[in-house]
């Protein structure tokens, strides 16, 4: 795997640190960059069980590069806006779950890569804003499909209209982030829950990313029949029954408020 300079990446056993290096243009994203996401998640090395998506510098990602928009007709700007829907699928559905650090600008194009993330960690500096709102554009990398399932069509609406920006901890109680951590704390943070979920079951890695989203967009009927069958094959695995009968004979942990 050949990846532009713009994407990085740090191996730590079954953990990957997949990091923006682009700080001079706060993270700006171009089409190289882009092209990189969505290769290293079409094949993410052996052995990498989760990913931290963390970046260089002080913000996440200022959004789109509108350099790559310069001078495009209607047609390109079509194929290019699917190129990045395909890139970031990558990252939603690929094998590996992902845990975004979120610091700085997580604007435009930034944030559309943040929705597509599993799990976001954020640090009291990150701002979200859709700015294509006042500049005449539209979102292109998926956030017209992501966005609202976090936050609602309503809440979306009015980042574009208004070009209103939510700082960190109004986008951790409308859903932004699931974790708000003291500043400089998010890498850490998101190592420790990449580490948790390195250990998961395999197939209950692979329901939650492959089945639940589909559950949770089917028609109810659907979605029970399809929960139905997937409870049905992690149960019967080898490793779900392993790591049963270590709970009921007190070897396995227990719940405990964290």
């Amino acid at each position: 795997m050949t990846l532009p300079p713009t994407v990085q990446v740090e191996e730590r056993g079954e953990i990957a640190v997949l990091r923006l290096a682009r700080a001079a243009k706060r993270n700006a994203l171009d089409d190289a960059t882009v092209h990189g996401l969505g290769e290293f998640f079409a094949d993410p090395p052996a052995g990498v069980r989760a990913v931290v998506l963390d970046a260089e510098g002080d913000h996440f990602s200022a959004g789109l590069d509108l350099d790559s928009l310069a001078g495009v007709d209607a047609f390109a700007a079509v194929a290019h806006s699917r190129a990045w829907h395909r890139a970031f699928d990558r990252v939603e559905r690929g094998t590996v779950p992902v845990v975004a650090v979120l610091r700085g600008a997580v604007i435009g194009g930034g944030l559309e890569l943040a929705c597509a993330a599993h799990v976001r960690v954020a640090e009291p500096s990150a701002f979200y804003a859709l700015p294509e709102g006042q500049r005449g554009l539209f979102t292109g990398g998926g956030a017209s499909v992501r966005l609202p399932r976090l936050v609602g069509v309503a809440r979306m609406a009015d980042m574009m209209l208004t070009g209103r920006v939510l700082d960190a901890a109004e986008g951790q109680a409308l859903g932004l982030s699931q974790y708000l951590v003291a500043a400089g704390e998010g890498l850490d943070r998101a190592l420790e829950l990449a580490g948790r979920i390195a250990a998961a079951s395999p197939i209950t890695t692979f329901a939650v990313l492959q089945a639940l989203p589909r559950i949770a967009e089917a028609a109810p009927d659907q979605g029970y029949l399809l929960e139905a069958l997937m409870a049905a094959v992690a149960s019967s695995s080898d490793e779900a029954q392993r790591r049963m009968t270590e709970f009921l004979t007190g070897r396995g942990p227990k719940v405990e408020p964290s």
